[in-house]
């Protein structure tokens, strides 16, 4: 009869460590909160997150995110946000609201669009949307406003074609189009007169506009990748000797007048080589 009774309350559930860390965040008043490979699938396990305005850097890569939700934009402080490698179908509109928003990475997803009015976020400096599912018509019409953009990496998806309006980024530094099925680049990318990092390796293309020599791209601090591509045989044989040489030949009177004439009688573009069926920003989600 001395037995200790029994208690009927529930074992107090393990706290996850998505809130384990946000918790210890709110404690200390971290501005920056990490909460890489915590097995979170969405917004509601980080409950009081959107009340914690002091956050600067919301790092989330290797989760299983699958929607933002518009309350994002209450992070009115918010400069570095990285949703790297998660299973983002879309972006909520009210993204392009945050004001102070410099970084935002969300490569690796399963983006197919960008939310309308995208372009307007006002000091954003480098964009990351690697391998998604993007292409030319995923852009919203202000896209190319981003002024203060320094950094944008496409690499991994299916554009086609490159906007001329891409001349309008002018404070673009690097500008990765790598493993796309580009068969053009527009001769718009020559007024990027800052441009000294420009990745084009693995698409459809023949040629490139002779606007392209404008820019400085074979100096000490310049890159400019151009290998896996179905090069018009002059271009091939310069690239065999050295970037330089291809930018050197591209500035000829000899390769303007080869680039119009290619122009005016090209037929179909080269095929494509690269299966992305198989990509896992292809995989639809299941329920």
């Amino acid at each position: 009869m001395n037995e200790a009774p029994v208690s009927c309350l529930p074992v107090q559930v393990k706290m996850s460590k998505a809130r384990k860390a946000l918790a210890e965040a709110r404690e200390i008043k971290n501005p920056e909160l990490d909460l890489v490979d915590k097995g979170i699938h969405s917004f509601e396990e980080l409950p009081g997150l959107f009340n914690m305005l002091n956050i600067t850097r919301l790092t989330l890569s290797h989760n299983r995110i699958k929607d933002i939700p518009p309350s994002i934009a209450y992070l009115v402080n918010l400069e570095i946000l990285t949703l790297f490698n998660n299973q983002i179908e879309e972006l909520p509109v009210s993204i392009s609201s945050l004001p102070k928003l410099r970084i935002l990475n969300v490569g690796m997803n399963r983006l197919d669009s960008l939310p309308r009015g995208f372009g307007a976020l006002p000091v954003l400096e480098v964009l990351d949307l690697t391998y998604n599912n993007l292409n030319e018509n995923s852009l919203p019409g202000n896209f190319f406003m981003l002024e203060t953009l320094r950094a944008l990496y496409l690499g991994d998806n299916d554009f086609e074609v490159l906007p001329p309006e891409i001349g309008q980024l002018k404070n673009l530094q690097i500008l990765v189009l790598r493993e796309n099925d580009l068969i053009d680049v527009p001769k718009e990318i020559g007024e990027l007169t800052r441009l000294r990092e420009l990745h084009i390796q693995a698409n459809r293309l023949t040629v490139l506009p002779p606007e392209i020599g404008n820019l400085d791209l074979v100096g000490s601090k310049s890159i400019l990748k151009m290998d896996f591509n179905p090069w018009v045989t002059p271009i091939a044989d310069q690239l065999q000797v050295g970037i330089s040489h291809v930018i050197d030949y591209i500035r000829s009177e000899t390769y303007r007048y080869l680039y119009n004439r290619h122009i005016s009688t090209r037929g179909p573009p080269p095929p494509k080589v690269n299966d992305k069926s198989r990509k896992i920003s292809r995989i639809k989600q299941q329920g």
